[in-house]
């Protein structure tokens, strides 16, 4: 008997909403046989929105109703003490619960993560989960970067556990064997950055992860290493002005086809290489990054996702549960910790 693959999917968050989640969903359950979705949120909102494509609950569609939906704008102490019936809190209750094997949202990423900790709890050695994604590079591979967003300050020591977490899932999804890692800087002197970045990079050397050194932003896109990690505010900076970048170098070579009757004709001429390469910096294809560290799979979406771009996020989501990532990165993880000692190593730096 096949197994069922089971996703709850918080159909409220994002900037579109039900218009975005139910359409993708649906999609999703026709390319996926296989494939259950679990539709959390307003019960009557989302009868109303599947009607309009004409599909009813069925075997591979199941409604939890949620009475309260968190808002771009909550506070995370809003989100967590006083909207506890929210899409969001059952969506990950649902992976709590083992009625879901991963969950899903394009809301409040803030309170995402805070509920998401709070509900599963995070895993053994592993003090703060980070969001982690995958971005397209030179090699014609892809760059594993975190955090993306969850953490704004972190310690040197968080630092370090990003970095065992980002090796782990590097392993898992882009098959390497020793996965490099990368610590985002000003420079790739051991010189520069502030001390945390310096302390951090001592507590990288004396693990048994294979530490690069020191990268910077442009290594990014050269595939220089395998895993690049920085504190959630640089690194969503540095996703948002990835995305903005490949968004403006579209809108700009579109405008400049356009131009005349000659630019129009070359660009006929070009068409084919001109749809490689939006493809290639499409970040659509890209979305969906899990929140690593914690007990239980679960994604977050951008939350300006439309209807096809959630499908992507959906697709990730039931690759990580193909690839059993829980099991394999807690295994990995412990590994690395086993084989680390990290205690001993922290101590070590602190008295140097």
């Amino acid at each position: 008997m096949t197994h069922v693959i089971r996703i709850a999917v918080d159909c409220m968050g994002g900037d579109f909403g039900l218009t975005a989640t139910i359409p993708a969903a649906v999609n999703f359950i026709k390319k996926y046989a296989d494939t259950k979705i679990l539709l959390v949120g307003v019960r009557s909102l989302i009868e109303k929105e599947l009607k309009k494509l004409s599909v009813l609950p069925c075997k591979q569609i199941t409604i939890i109703s949620a009475h309260e939906v968190i808002q771009m704008d909550d506070s995370i102490d809003t989100a967590l003490r006083h909207k506890r019936n929210s899409s969001m809190h059952l969506a990950v209750q649902a992976v709590k619960k083992g009625d879901a094997d991963a969950c899903l949202s394009a809301g409040n990423t803030g309170a995402w993560m805070a509920i998401s900790r709070y509900v599963l709890k995070t895993l053994d050695g592993i003090d703060r989960p980070a969001i982690a994604t995958s971005i397209p590079n030179s090699t014609g591979f892809a760059t594993t970067m975190l955090d993306l967003g969850a953490n704004s300050d972190c310690s040197s020591e968080h630092l370090l556990q990003f970095a065992i977490m980002g090796s782990a899932l590097s392993q898992i999804v882009n098959h390497r064997k020793n996965p490099s890692i990368g610590l985002l800087n000003i420079g790739e002197e051991i010189i520069k950055g502030n001390e945390v970045i310096k302390t951090a990079a001592n507590l990288l050397r004396a693990s048994p992860l294979n530490f690069y050194g020191n990268v910077e932003g442009d290594d990014i896109f050269k595939g220089s290493v395998d895993v690049i990690i920085c504190n959630g505010f640089v690194g969503n900076v540095a996703l948002k002005s990835i995305e903005g970048l490949a968004k403006m170098l579209s809108e700009l070579l579109r405008e400049e086809f356009k131009k005349n009757y000659y630019t129009k004709i070359i660009s006929l001429i070009a068409s084919p290489i001109l749809r490689r390469f939006k493809y290639r910096v499409d970040n659509r294809r890209y979305n969906g990054a899990a929140l690593l560290g914690l007990r239980g799979i679960v994604i977050k979406s951008h939350g300006s996702a439309d209807a096809y771009t959630f499908g992507f996020a959906l697709q990730r989501t039931r690759d990580a549960i193909l690839s059993k990532l829980l099991e394999r990165i807690t295994q990995i993880i412990s590994k690395i910790n086993q084989q680390a000692n990290i205690n001993k190593i922290q101590e070590i730096v602190h008295q140097d």
